[in-house]
């Protein structure tokens, strides 16, 4: 964090012309809301003024990162980052997803804004690209904007809703169903295509408990933005797309927003608080309860096979 607010220090009293005594207040508060993937900002426009400032933008990607990785998986990748094939399944799954992640997040999202006039047209491909990748990282449950999030496309903000589902890390700051949890369901279905008997993540098998826990975690949480969505749809008139949107940032913990918050009813207000309260504590009580609640069985039923799909 103190290495993150010097560089932003810098970018402030350097090219934004802020004294050092703001400039040191914004730096050291944005570093730390950085790196704990808060997205709280001391700005009005949050980070709208420094969409062409790409240095201060991947400087706030780059806490936002590390910050989501969790320190598990940092003090790994500073001991052996040269030996990939020695990772944990841990690391290996929060690397290699986060990194897929961010690489399409950039770009779709460069595709569907770069030619929006609204958005990040008017910065070219170099800054346009950085501003990409910044609004990329920030679904991880951040939630910086240095955009008008209200003005970008349908598809982009549909996008946006699946980023911030995903979250971040398991052992990091981040919200969402985590990466992990992602990553296991995409083993699950790519062994399952295959014809694989067991899920195998490089040398490793992913045990069943995992699995299960994994499957019942992600529909526990569709199942909660779901019931969540039809109740702000019944007592609010905003569009489905803008109260979806708000759901899944509320309960992910992001903190992005269309614009309509503010302005939402108080009994819709008191959903979007119930969401944030149960995505930051729910997912991981669940995931510890359904770990915990394993019962050893005395025998097992006879098995039957039935038709799915």
């Amino acid at each position: 964090e103190l290495a993150i607010a010097t560089v932003l220090t810098w970018q402030l009293a350097i090219r934004h012309d802020e004294s050092l005594s703001q400039a040191v207040y914004h730096g050291l508060f944005h570093a730390v809301s950085s790196f704990n993937n808060a997205g709280f900002s001391t700005y009005s426009q949050n980070l709208v003024p420094f969409a062409g400032d790409p240095v201060f933008l991947l400087t706030i990607s780059a806490a936002v990162i590390v910050g989501g990785l969790g320190f598990p998986v940092v003090f790994e990748l500073l001991r052996g980052w040269r030996r990939p094939s020695a990772w944990s399944v841990l690391t290996r799954v929060t690397v290699f997803v986060t990194v897929a992640l961010l690489v399409i997040g950039t770009v779709v999202i460069g595709i569907a804004e770069l030619t929006n006039p609204l958005t990040m047209e008017g910065y070219g491909l170099g800054k346009g690209g950085v501003l990409a990748f910044f609004t990329a990282v920030q679904p991880r449950t951040a939630g910086f904007n240095a955009v008008n999030i209200g003005e970008m496309r349908q598809e982009t903000l549909f996008f946006t809703d699946l980023l911030m589902f995903i979250g971040g890390g398991s052992a990091g700051t981040a919200g969402g169903i985590k990466v992990t949890t992602f990553g296991v369901l995409v083993y699950v279905v790519w062994s399952q295509a295959r014809g694989e008997a067991h899920v195998n993540v490089g040398r490793r098998r992913i045990p069943t408990a995992t699995q299960r826990q994994a499957v019942s975690l992600t529909l526990i949480a569709m199942g909660l933005l779901g019931v969540a969505t039809f109740v702000l749809l019944a007592i609010t008139r905003f569009p489905f797309e803008a109260v979806l949107f708000e759901a899944i940032s509320a309960f992910a913990t992001v903190g992005l927003s269309t614009g309509i918050t503010p302005v939402l009813p108080v009994d819709a207000q008191l959903v979007i608080v119930l969401l944030m309260f149960v995505g930051r504590v729910g997912p991981l009580t669940v995931a510890s309860a359904l770990a915990l609640r394993q019962k050893q069985q005395r025998h097992t039923l006879p098995e039957e096979r039935m038709i799915v799909g």
